[in-house]
């Protein structure tokens, strides 16, 4: 389901405070409902309340999140500071403005500019990103970057990993990207993979080979089965506790996975850094790591007959223990300083890797919707 979150942080009003005074108010904003709450260092504060969103009219749209972040926030002992939300789907991000082909909010399909509108509202600045984004930023502050990190270290490695490439398998498959602890939201906020083409099918977008959809079109094309299955569905059956094509279940997994792998080491041979992925699909690894894996390390030619690896780094699988023990493990040996008695380490292994997300995409992105804010509040 297309959703889009907002996190409203709040601040105590005093002259002296820390991060952990600091409310969030959050929205979970789907076509159907509006879900508020609110957050204090990083736990629920008070009750959540919940709304019909009426995406379907922009005027009782607008009217309803008004209302909603009116009534936790005047249920609250601090005012707020900043609204910062991620959206999933077509924006002008800098400038705040929503519009283009939203299915579940087709009221905002001529442009919205509704981070102004907030703001006029509610005299604080108001900060808008893609939902990848904001996963990524999650994840490589306050998830899997500085946990692979810690377990680096945990396990004697010197290696340490700095940028970080965060994709979600769901109703579509978004991207974002983290360098030295900076967002890359590109010039024209597109920082984007969906749409490179599909590995097997290269007239198609890659989105269709890896999205919910690829996956229910895969088996029922593989089984003939017609009936209405979810994803969870084709898992259940992939496991055998589902009564099903068994073999069909897990194929329809392991191509999301060849194609995602094909995407996913063109971006990662460009941009270099440890890869999480999230999202509705990401429960299935199982079934999709082992050919997203092989494919990412799968050999291509030069013309002139040399075959080299398709992507420049070895790719390991980092929640396999054995697979992280080599990746913390590296190659390392001492080499001497010429001129001199010194030694420095030297791991001639370049490495990157890939982990499931262990916060959940939905944390991720609170995550990294709140410390966008709290890092572009002047």
């Amino acid at each position: 389901m297309l959703t889009f979150r907002i996190l409203l942080l709040t601040l105590p009003i005093m002259k002296q405070q820390d991060n952990s005074q600091k409310i969030v108010v959050t929205l979970d904003a789907g076509g159907t409902n509006f879900v508020f709450g609110a957050m204090c260092d990083g736990k629920p504060v008070g009750q959540s309340l919940t709304l019909p969103s009426k995406a379907h009219d922009l005027d009782l749209c607008l009217n309803t999140l008004i209302s909603g972040f009116e009534q936790v926030i005047s249920s609250l002992p601090y005012a707020p500071i900043a609204i910062s939300f991620a959206f999933p789907g077509p924006a002008d991000y800098r400038n705040g403005v929503i519009g283009g082909f939203l299915p579940n909010f087709p009221s905002f399909r001529d442009g919205v500019a509704l981070g102004p509108m907030l703001e006029e509202r509610f005299g604080i600045p108001v900060f808008i990103n893609n939902d990848a984004d904001l996963f990524a930023y999650g994840e490589a502050m306050g998830g899997a970057l500085p946990r692979i990190n810690r377990m680096l270290e945990e396990a004697g490695s010197s290696k340490r990993y700095r940028n970080l490439l965060g994709f979600t398998f769901g109703t579509g498959f978004g991207f974002g990207f983290v360098m030295d602890g900076r967002l890359n939201l590109g010039d024209n906020s597109c920082v984007e993979t969906f749409c490179l083409k599909h590995r097997d099918h290269p007239e198609f977008i890659v989105e269709d080979g890896i999205a919910i959809r690829a996956v229910k079109r895969v088996y029922r094309e593989l089984s003939g089965d017609e009936r209405e299955l979810e994803p969870k569905d084709i898992y259940n059956i992939a496991k055998g506790t589902l009564e099903g094509n068994t073999e069909a279940a897990k194929e329809a997994f392991a191509t999301q996975g060849r194609v995602a792998g094909d995407a996913m080491a063109t971006a990662v041979t460009l941009m270099d850094g440890i890869i999480v992925i999230g999202g509705g699909l990401a429960g299935a690894s199982k079934y999709f790591m082992p050919a997203l894996l092989e494919e990412m390390r799968s050999k291509i030619k030069t013309m002139s007959g040399d075959t080299l690896n398709r992507v420049q780094m070895n790719v390991y699988n980092l929640d396999d223990k054995a697979e992280f023990e080599k990746f913390a493990r590296g190659n390392s040996t001492k080499i001497k300083v010429y001129g001199s008695d010194k030694e420095v380490v030297y791991d001639p292994e370049k490495r990157v890797g890939i982990t499931i997300s262990d916060i959940g995409a939905s944390n991720a992105v609170s995550i990294g919707a709140y410390l966008y804010a709290i890092d572009n509040i002047k």
